[in-house]
């Protein structure tokens, strides 16, 4: 493990429920990124969901965090493509990169099951798949060509141009262009062959929270024979760089008589297996909560974590800024260095040499 950052599910209370609003929420997950900055985390991520109490639209939180930090590196886990405009979202992710500095990690995928029955019907597109696995793979691909700044239009004949810019017929990319942006993209991979699909595609791979493998072994090395599919499929393509690789997990470091009274309880002893609603079984990851060197023993023995470059600590955003980064903090100073952790300010992380 070369870098850590934090995934915020971004929950907020609606109505009369107890919690953040979502505008507090926001400020709040702005707050905990900035902090995580003067720390040394490596990245702020976010979940991306539609019709529920959670993050959504997540380019001005995102932009409003590589505005008012230096080093961590701002990313979603993951953009449901069903939802998305391709030629938009690459505009959008290509002023995010220039922006930042090429600080983004930018997670897209099919996206996972929401509330509303296809609710990307009601965002105007609409898929042939029940699931629209389709429609997710072919905006995937156009997003790539319009990222890499290929032609997606043609241009109007001259005297229909305003500005008048070129010739009749010519391929038109979208801007603004970030040549590096490719390489700050990942896909969200929840099973073995979507994770080879990545690498074959040329993006880093982002092992999902869940996989929807489910044989009985560990989510941990169900994910590390992920990850290594997706390092032989990558060799195979012959790309001509080393993509990263991130894993997520829910870890919680007893420091102190705090920690131990909120998060000592919340320790599971095994991974679970499960489904989310799509008639598949999934394995759910276990809940790490232990003193710092019972963590480090435990991590050591996650073959999917020690297989990755960056771990994604899923945080529980409804709790405030201030549990959060004491969460950040316990990490960074008793777990994260034992486990070859380093700091976004000594420098950008590269992906695990691919023989």
């Amino acid at each position: 493990m070369k870098a850590f950052g934090f995934l915020s599910f971004g929950h907020y209370a609606i109505g009369s429920q107890p919690g953040p609003d979502a505008g507090q929420t926001l400020k709040q997950a702005l707050e905990l990124a900035q902090a995580a900055d003067e720390l040394g985390v490596n990245g702020a991520y976010f979940r991306v969901h539609h019709f529920a109490p959670q993050g959504a639209s997540p380019m001005p939180l995102l932009g409003a965090i590589a505005g008012s930090t230096k080093h961590i590196e701002v990313g979603t886990g993951v953009i449901d493509m069903r939802y998305e405009n391709p030629l938009y979202l690459a505009e959008e992710a290509a002023a995010l990169d220039l922006l930042s500095d090429g600080r983004v990690a930018l997670g897209v995928s099919r996206g996972s099951p929401e509330p509303a029955q296809r609710g990307w019907e009601s965002f105007g597109y609409t898929a042939g798949d029940p699931n629209g696995a389709d429609m997710a793979r072919t905006k995937f691909e156009r997003f790539l060509t319009a990222i890499d700044g290929y032609g997606v239009a043609t241009a109007a004949p001259a005297e229909e141009q305003y500005p008048r810019m070129y010739q009749a017929g010519t391929p038109l990319p979208i801007f603004p262009h970030s040549p590096g942006l490719r390489r700050h993209i990942w896909w969200g991979a929840g099973s073995h062959g979507t994770a080879e699909q990545a690498a074959r595609d040329g993006v880093n791979l982002m092992s999902s929270t869940l996989v929807s493998e489910a044989d009985g072994s560990s989510l941990g090395d169900l994910q590390a024979e992920q990850i290594a599919r997706y390092r032989e499929a990558w060799k195979a393509a012959g790309h001509d760089w080393t993509p990263r690789v991130s894993v997520s997990r829910s870890v919680f470091p007893i420091v102190d008589d705090r920690s131990r009274e909120l998060f000592g309880l919340q320790a599971s002893g095994r991974d679970q297996i499960g489904s989310l609603g799509e008639g598949t079984p999934v394995t759910f990851g276990r809940t790490y909560a232990a003193e710092p060197d019972k963590l480090i023993e435990q991590l050591r023995a996650d073959a999917a974590v020690q297989s990755a470059d960056t771990l994604m600590l899923t945080v529980p955003n409804q709790m405030g800024v201030e549990v959060n980064v004491s969460i950040l903090e316990a990490f960074a100073g008793h777990v994260a260095p034992s486990l070859g952790w380093i700091p976004a300010d000594k420098g950008p992380v590269e992906g695990y040499p691919i023989g």
